[in-house]
């Protein structure tokens, strides 16, 4: 058997959908089950409201994309953002109204977590969680939003708390990895971002991915806790936001006779790009965020 039949015959991985062709398509798609996803961005590039789209969408059925799942939602930072999932969840039904006899919301477990050494702790509670879940969707989607704000001040920068943060990005990485492949779950955590100085590619000097830099709001950027927390997710997702003068793309703007553009009309232009991730190619889609949802747009 030659090397190409033997990969077409090995099993796919199943995946949820982001509830949006042009975004599956992207990634191949959806989410990959299995392993962990990681989505950095710096603030309101759209990071949460892809997250929540994502837990609505693991409820549909695998012949829509989904996962037939519920979900587990661990936020970190701020108070979660329910006004915002209801107004999703409407959206949500109005499209899939012979789907869903109850309210969506409801198959979204959410728990607050302050600190790396609680989110270790409740490991447990979590496996406890997946393994008694005797409901019609079980747990198969789990999101750590976000899991920078766990580490980023709860650390100082001596070697000996370097060392502990590291132990605890594997133990954790480790735990999520083990949970994903023993449950199928598709595990989805949230970074930032941090402003990448000097001249050279990548987090200190290497480059991490398909992406020599990652640049947002005009910023040059790298993902925050370096390194060590790169090895410890199987694919990198990057959100990017830019401001352009309307019309400047196509020509019809002339922004260097308008002092600059100062004074022009602007909109910001987001996109989607695979930094690295072991089952897709380099690539990327711009995307748009409406009341209705975030949506993938075919240029």
């Amino acid at each position: 058997m030659t090397p190409e039949n033997l990969l077409h015959r090995l099993p796919s991985t199943q995946k949820c959908t982001f509830g949006c062709p042009v975004l599956d398509r992207c990634l191949g798609g959806g989410i990959p089950c299995n392993s962990i996803t990681e989505l950095v961005a710096e603030s309101g590039c759209g990071k949460t409201q892809l997250c929540l789209q994502l837990a609505l969408s693991a409820q549909l059925p695998p012949s829509l994309g989904g996962l037939s799942a519920s979900s587990l939602y661990i936020h970190t930072e701020f108070s979660f953002p329910s006004r915002r999932l209801h107004q999703l969840s409407h959206a949500f039904i109005s499209s899939h109204p012979r789907i869903f006899n109850n309210d969506p919301c409801d198959r979204i477990f959410v728990h607050a977590v302050y600190s790396a050494d609680q989110l270790f702790d409740i490991m447990p509670k979590i496996e406890s969680l997946l393994e008694n879940t005797n409901t019609q969707l079980p747990v198969k989607l789990i999101v750590i939003d976000s899991i920078a704000a766990l580490f980023r001040s709860e650390f100082e920068n001596t070697p000996i708390e370097l060392k502990r943060r590291s132990s605890l990005f594997f133990k954790i990485s480790g735990k999520l990895k083990s949970l994903a492949k023993r449950f199928g779950l598709a595990v989805v955590v949230t970074n930032q971002v941090v402003d990448l100085m000097g001249h050279s590619e990548g987090m200190n000097g290497l480059k991490v991915g398909n992406l020599g830099s990652l640049v947002s709001s005009g910023r040059r950027v790298c993902p925050a806790l370096g390194l060590a927390w790169a090895n410890c997710v199987n694919s990198r997702l990057f959100l990017s936001r830019n401001e352009e003068v309307v019309g400047e793309e196509n020509g019809s703007v002339d922004v260097s006779a308008c002092g600059g553009g100062d004074f022009l009309p602007r909109q910001t232009r987001r996109r989607l790009h695979v930094v690295f991730a072991p089952h897709l190619p380099d690539s990327s889609c711009e995307f748009v965020i409406r009341r209705e949802g975030v949506f993938g747009v075919e240029r």
